[in-house]
């Protein structure tokens, strides 16, 4: 597991527990949040691609797009994405433009596309390759706590 501490942890099983909501609404699995520097919640979102027909509507595209709405770079500088799967290219470079400094994640690209089977539809390129080639650093952690992650994969979808 990457270093991580207690705070960061919480926040991690915390966008589990959002990824789970999103998938109990009919969504995949996917949820994220954003954190300021001493761990306390400023935003929280969930993926919405099946109920809002926007394939675009990742859980981190779906945070970012709040959180620049109501933060200034300088602030989304301190914080934190921790989601529950590590992001996209879409989402990752959506974070990288957003400003924030750091982003924490459960779920590796490997094992997302593991779980969706020979039928996956996933870009197989890790966040951090994505956010190396910006001119300035994003820290990258993750993955971290796979295993409570992809539980949520195995719950029952409710219908919407």
């Amino acid at each position: 597991m990457p270093d991580l501490d207690a705070t960061d942890l919480r926040l991690l099983r915390a966008a589990i527990k959002l990824s789970a909501r999103a998938r109990a609404a009919g969504n995949q699995p996917y949820g994220a949040l954003l954190a300021d520097a001493g761990g306390r919640v400023l935003l929280e979102a969930v993926n919405t691609q099946v109920t809002e027909r926007d394939c675009t509507a990742h859980a981190e595209m779906n945070l970012v797009r709040a959180a620049t709405r109501r933060f200034d770079p300088s602030q989304l500088a301190a914080c934190t994405v921790v989601a529950s799967g590590e992001p996209c290219p879409m989402c990752a470079g959506a974070i990288y433009w957003a400003g924030a400094g750091r982003i924490v994640f459960g779920l590796s690209i490997e094992s997302m596309t593991a779980l969706g089977g020979p039928q996956a539809d996933e870009m197989a390129l890790p966040c951090a390759a994505v956010l190396a080639s910006g001119t300035r650093p994003v820290v990258v952690q993750g993955p971290a706590l796979e295993d409570e992650a992809r539980q949520v994969f195995d719950i029952p979808t409710s219908k919407p």
